[in-house]
């Protein structure tokens, strides 16, 4: 149950002063539903008012408060004409201009013959100046309550600032007193104010610097929301260990043959991945560890040997990628391998039907598979194993939590791997993945040859394609990557079946052509004709981003590279390299390029490591984008900016996990705050784990 002082904070918000019913849906719109949505919609810029000259000295868009007598109104003969009022100081006069606005409300607003002060931007017209709808107009003897500096926060059509203002404002005084949750040397040490009093100091600024990230009331409220993250977080992660394991710990024999196979050694990074995956399989707490790993740094056979592992051990393991070309990739390479050991690897899909697709889940439930790999297939309900040991969940972020119960749930105490090939920065991984251990793979595989990155401007595509088929005369394979599939008015993009028939002109029919609208097994064959050689250039959308291995393929082109974000170019490019034979990348970009794109670009040119790609994608575009928040289940900060707060999380990490060590009920003083404050962030359901309740 949520705190009874925090009830006035999960009020309608459309029961604030000002709003009403038909205000309140806009404002929900905007920020939210409750009042507290409010207190999270933080003021992004502000405007000084102090700036008071005379008239004649006001300067051309400059903010100004002026102190004028209102001199006389010129009444338009058309509505569409503006209304003007006249006023003056001793230096000269001013007109006040609003387009339709009405005789009787601004005869009211703006007697003849009043002194008033009136704020705005001025801006010089015909050699006078003139404000166009002043922000604001008050009589002289009540200056003082115009507000000299005033919060700018982004708006909704139909909500002026002044509205949104008055019930922020109204917002913040409904905030209670809260008990505090920080710990007392912390906010010592970093001399931050009250939760409350943040609250209040956020939405009045006093200057720019209290506009930024780090002021103390901004980072206060900040470190609060990264706290209810971690700490939520922390006790999902114990809920889970409760949930009593098994342990699996198999003879080494089959690993044993598998590697004694491989025509080199694991990496380092492999080893140490293994090491730990065995350690936690043998333990009697289930297993929740996310593997890590750009692009080729060898992922499979860890999960291979994870798997291996299990069935030692006498179980069965599964491995579910989100589309089928990748679980049929998969099952392609892990099959021969797991061969070695004496082990069957099979695959299902949707697309196995009749006979042979009951013969396969006959001999899953006798056992006799020991690895299976499959796409969403593998929750059917007539899918049962006859001991489900591991479960491994490849691309995490394609998939939600709730998948990854749905196939523990086809065992008994399943341990889970999951693995993503996107490189995700340390900030990000501890607020997404905190409920998990992490290994990550750093070193490529030996006999990886590293990747040419070059950008080039789209007006010398010529040059690129004569280049490319001088290496395609030499045997090579190449991938042509375009972001969309036909023109689309909004955006004029070379699209991929314009680009797809311009190059058949050249390479005639050893052309391919893949892209979303087309039918899996259509993809399919197109990919496999590719692999093997009949092809020579694949014309694609990003439809090849994840997981498709084509050894020989050692050219890739990207289209309006400047499109794409530094995840997609690096997953792009993983797509070669994967060989032995030398490759390159090559990035085609439109001028004029933005700021942003242009750093894009020379980091690409810069470095191949993932991980370094990754930081500087969230410098750049922030944390919502970098995963793109919908589909990853990435928790959306309101008051938080990773890229700013990045120390803020590891402190909070650190505190949520030493609260939790001392009081894991939560029943000390401070405990019961963090209770609140939990209740406060929405994290009801963290709540709950709570041993006591």
């Amino acid at each position: 149950m949520r705190p009874s002082i925090l009830y006035p904070l999960f009020a309608p918000v459309g029961t604030l002063k000002g709003l009403g019913p038909k205000l309140g849906r806009l404002a929900e719109k905007l920020a939210g539903p409750h009042v507290v949505d409010l207190l999270w919609h933080l003021p992004t810029g502000l405007i000084d008012r102090h700036f008071a000259p005379k008239v004649a000295e006001a300067p051309d868009g400059r903010i100004c408060t002026l102190t004028v007598r209102i001199d006389q109104h010129l009444v338009p003969p058309s509505t569409r004409q503006p209304y003007r009022v006249l006023a003056s100081d001793e230096s000269g006069t001013i007109e006040l201009a609003y387009f339709r606005g009405r005789a009787d409300w601004l005869g009211k607003l703006l007697p003849i013959g009043a002194e008033m002060v009136v704020s705005g931007r001025v801006e010089w017209f015909n050699g006078r100046p003139q404000i166009v709808h002043p922000d604001h107009v008050s009589p002289a003897e009540a200056a003082g309550q115009v507000e000299m500096v005033e919060p700018v926060y982004p708006l909704t059509a139909g909500l002026t600032p002044k509205t949104l203002r008055k019930a922020v404002l109204s917002a913040v005084a409904a905030a209670p007193d809260l008990p505090e949750w920080l710990d007392p040397h912390w906010l010592q040490r970093r001399a931050w104010p009250s939760w409350r009093e943040s609250v209040r100091l956020a939405h009045s600024p006093g200057d720019e610097a209290a506009v930024d990230a780090m002021a103390p009331a901004r980072a206060r409220l900040a470190f609060d929301e990264l706290l209810a993250n971690q700490l939520a977080l922390a006790l999902v992660r114990e809920h889970q260990r409760r949930i009593s394991g098994r342990a699996v710990a198999g003879h080494g024999e089959l690993r044993a043959a598998v590697l004694a196979s491989l025509p080199f050694a694991p990496t380092g990074a492999q080893l140490r991945a293994v090491a730990e995956i065995e350690t936690d399989m043998a333990s009697d707490r289930r297993m929740l560890r996310l593997l890590q790993g750009d692009v080729g740094s060898g992922k499979t056979l860890v999960a291979l040997l994870a798997m291996l592992n299990a069935v030692e051990a006498g179980g069965q393991a599964a491995l579910m990628a989100p589309t089928e070309i990748l679980a049929r990739q998969h099952h392609d390479t892990l099959a021969p391998l797991a061969a070695a050991a004496g082990v069957e690897v099979a695959v299902l899909t949707s697309r196995d039907k009749g006979k042979a697709r009951a013969a396969l889940l006959e001999r899953l439930a006798e056992g006799r598979i020991g690895i299976l790999v499959g796409t969403h297939a593998l929750f059917q309900e007539d899918v049962a194993f006859r001991d489900l040991a591991l479960a491994v969940i490849d691309e995490q972020h394609r998939f939600g939590v709730h998948q990854r119960l749905q196939l523990s749930a086809k065992g008994r105490a399943v341990d889970i791997l999951v693995m993503t090939a996107t490189p995700i920065p340390r900030t990000l991984t501890l607020t997404a993945y905190g409920d998990m251990d992490v290994s990550r793979l750093t070193e490529k595989p030996p006999g990886r040859q590293p990747v040419v990155t070059r950008t080039i401007a789209l007006d010398r595509l010529g040059d690129v394609v004569s280049g490319v088929a001088r290496k395609v005369a030499e045997g090579a394979r190449a991938y042509w990557v375009c972001p969309l599939v036909e023109e689309s008015e909004q955006v004029d993009i070379a699209a991929a079946t314009d680009r797809y028939a311009h190059l058949r002109e050249v390479f005639g029919a050893r052309v391919g052509l893949v892209h979303g609208k087309m039918k899996a097994a259509e993809k399919d064959a197109v990919m496999a004709a590719f692999a093997e050689g009949a092809l020579d250039v694949l014309v694609a959308t990003t439809v090849i981003e994840v997981g498709v291995d084509v050894p020989a393929a050692t050219v890739m082109v990207i289209e309006h590279a400047e499109r794409f974000g530094l995840a997609q170019l690096h997953q792009l490019r993983g797509r070669v390299g994967r060989g032995t034979g030398a490759s390159t990348c090559l990035l085609l970009f439109d001028q004029p390029l933005g700021e942003t794109a242009r750093s894009r670009l020379a980091i690409m040119r810069d470095t191949e490591d993932g991980f370094r790609i990754a930081e500087e994608d969230l410098k750049l575009r922030g944390a919502g984008e970098v995963l793109g928040t919908r589909q990853s289940g990435m928790p959306e900060f309101r008051l938080a900016d990773l890229a700013h707060h990045s120390e803020l999380l590891e402190v909070a990490r650190d505190d949520a996990r030493l609260v939790l060590e001392r009081d894991p009920e939560l029943k000390s003083p401070r405990g019961e705050a963090l209770r609140t404050l939990l209740y406060l962030f929405e994290r009801d359901q963290a709540v709950r784990y709570l041993r006591s309740g």
